[in-house]
């Protein structure tokens, strides 16, 4: 079902309101238009335009080309319309996402078909004014100019215990910044979204976060014809480093300014002094930290673009994302990346290269608020980013020394005498990294009772190089533990510490091949296993088994099947 228009008299119909339940009633307290400039061409919200109308008609006297239709456009924002989907069905809620704004999932399923409507946007929650966000950014290290939100639209801001959450949806349809595509989503890269985000708060890594997902019946047409699906995802703030980068390169500092103003009044109100600088302090620490904890838990985000990173320092935009199979550094989950850019590896260089980004918008702010010379201000900068390294250091080896189970005193050289000999073992040998870890978690037994060959020989059971001589390299694995990890481990005279380490080690990930093999099964009608994998990857990530009624999920912590090895994604979505 299309969207109906009146063009020759330049009307636009919007959405009807969604019927009041418990999952539909939200308190918005919105900021980010209210306060920032947007989208000049169209000043007015046409939900409130619609307001004032006498009429009980849905359509509102505002050219439906400048809702839909790519354009450039000079603020931060420009408002949207979602279109009506055919058929929406709700598949999954998460109750921890919803708790965050206040609701319930149980709200959500009480009330199926209200929901799904409301929250694939067929129609529109009480109060709520879709606005799209204005960004641009460097992608692949390239300057590419305006890009924006071309199919995600913000229903507004709500505040739930003093935090506040930008709501989403993403795939609800077209907005100015749709350039070439078409504003929807299919069902693939929705369901993979929305899982990781959930599981990736799981597993202790600083994420957006997920609420619900909506698959429709809209054909979507990609390389071949799919159907459709929204995501409603929600953050603190979507304003990306690109957010800063667009209006800096239109010498638009006035609204750089804005923007900057902006996220450190509602995000950083701490911040006193030095305002400009604290802010990009912030920036780096808290991107040092997120993805210091993605090379902990082997994680490659696919496409590290400044239009992806978040000014918060959260995991958002998951593409062509992976978590490692065979522990490989110079691993590239996406493969429209043919030159390595995004490499696991290389992920680290990449954020700094970002934060760089970042910086040079920022300049001309730090400059004007402190009364610097231009020299004090490239001093001041360079310090912040010189900081990422070792902050990145520290929070790395902080959560590694805890999957290591060295919860103890930490020693200087617990990275490079500890960590880093296993790892370049496991690269060796192409060993399944999710599996080598969670294995580490029985050693400390296997010490004890003098197996650790049985526990080098299940990591060579799961080892994908060939070329690699087993012999020589279980031996190698063998002297590692009993001579470089099992001395660090006695100096930590803890108890359990076994049991300790399976609450930092994962047993079930979303692999490629599982979250393939969740869409393969969803593509056949068993929409109930993506609700149940939600659990799964969540609620029992940790666990050492499927729990009761999903047996079929225990393969999710097996090899790799022979399907599965090497698969990637693009930017197709």
């Amino acid at each position: 079902m299309s969207h109906a228009t009146n063009s020759q008299f330049g009307r636009t119909v919007l959405r009807p309101l969604a019927k009041a339940t418990e999952c539909t009633t939200l308190e918005w307290a919105n900021t980010f238009t209210r306060e920032l400039p947007g989208d000049a061409a169209l000043e007015e919200a046409p939900y409130a335009a619609l307001e004032k109308q006498e009429s009980d008609e849905l359509t509102v006297d505002v050219p439906e080309v400048l809702l839909r239709a790519s354009r450039e456009v000079r603020g931060l924002w420009s408002w949207a319309v979602s279109e009506q989907h055919e058929n929406p069905q709700l598949i999954s809620v998460s109750p921890s996402g919803a708790q965050l704004i206040g609701l319930s999932a149980s709200a959500f399923w009480q009330n199926a078909d209200i929901a799904a409507m409301a929250w694939s946007g067929s129609t529109r929650l009480a109060g709520s004014n879709m606005w799209a966000h204005n960004y641009g950014g460097h992608q692949f290290g390239i300057w590419a100019g305006q890009l924006g939100d071309g199919r995600a639209m913000s229903l507004g801001e709500t505040v739930h215990n003093n935090i506040r959450w930008e709501v989403q949806l993403k795939g609800a349809g077209p907005t100015p910044y749709v350039r070439m595509a078409d504003g929807y989503a299919v069902r693939r890269s929705s369901i993979r979204e929305y899982l990781a985000a959930e599981h990736m708060h799981a597993l202790n890594v600083p994420t957006a976060r997920s609420l619900s997902l909506v698959f429709t019946d809209r054909v979507v047409v990609r390389e071949e014809r799919e159907l459709g699906a929204v995501v409603a995802r929600i953050a603190p703030s979507w304003v990306r480093f690109g957010s800063f980068e667009l209006p800096a390169s239109r010498a638009d500092h006035a609204t750089t300014q804005k923007l900057a103003d902006y996220v450190i009044r509602y995000h950083y109100p701490d911040i006193t002094h030095n305002p400009y600088i604290q802010l990009l302090e912030r920036a780096v620490t808290n991107t040092a930290r997120m993805v210091a904890r993605w090379q902990c838990v082997g994680f490659c985000h696919g496409v590290m673009n400044t239009d992806n990173m978040s000014i918060l320092g959260l995991t958002i935009d998951y593409g062509p994302f992976a978590f490692l199979d065979a522990y490989d550094p110079d691993f590239v989950c996406n493969h429209s990346d043919y030159s390595g850019r995004y490499a696991f590896n290389e992920q680290p260089r990449v954020a700094l290269w970002n934060l760089t980004r970042l910086a040079a918008p920022l300049a001309a702010l730090i400059n004007r608020s402190t009364d610097s010379s231009e020299s004090e201000t490239v001093n001041v900068i360079t310090d912040a980013l010189n900081a990422f390294g070792p902050q990145f250091s520290a929070e790395y080896a902080r959560v590694m020394r805890r999957k290591f189970g060295l919860f103890g005193e930490a020693r200087d050289d617990d990275v490079d005498a500890v960590v880093q000999p296993f790892l370049d073992l496991l690269a060796e040998a192409g060993t399944d990294y999710t599996y080598a870890m969670r294995t580490l978690c029985s050693v400390p037994e296997a010490l004890s009772s003098n197996t650790v060959d049985a526990v080098v020989d299940g990591l060579a059971l799961r080892s994908q190089n060939i070329a690699c001589d087993v012999t020589a390299w279980k031996r190698r694995m063998s002297e590692y533990f009993t001579t470089v990890y099992g001395p660090r481990l006695k100096m930590e005279n803890a108890d359990d510490v076994g049991a300790m380490m399976k609450r930092e080690n994962p047993n079930f990930v979303l692999r490629n091949w599982v979250a393939q093999d969740i869409i393969e099964r969803a593509d056949k009608g068993d929409h109930a296993w993506v609700d149940q994998m939600l659990k799964l990857l969540t609620d029992h990530a940790f666990d050492d088994h499927a729990p009761m009624g999903m047996e079929d999920a225990e393969k999710y912590a097996g090899p790799v099947p022979s399907w599965g090895e090497g698969l990637q994604c693009s930017c197709s979505s």
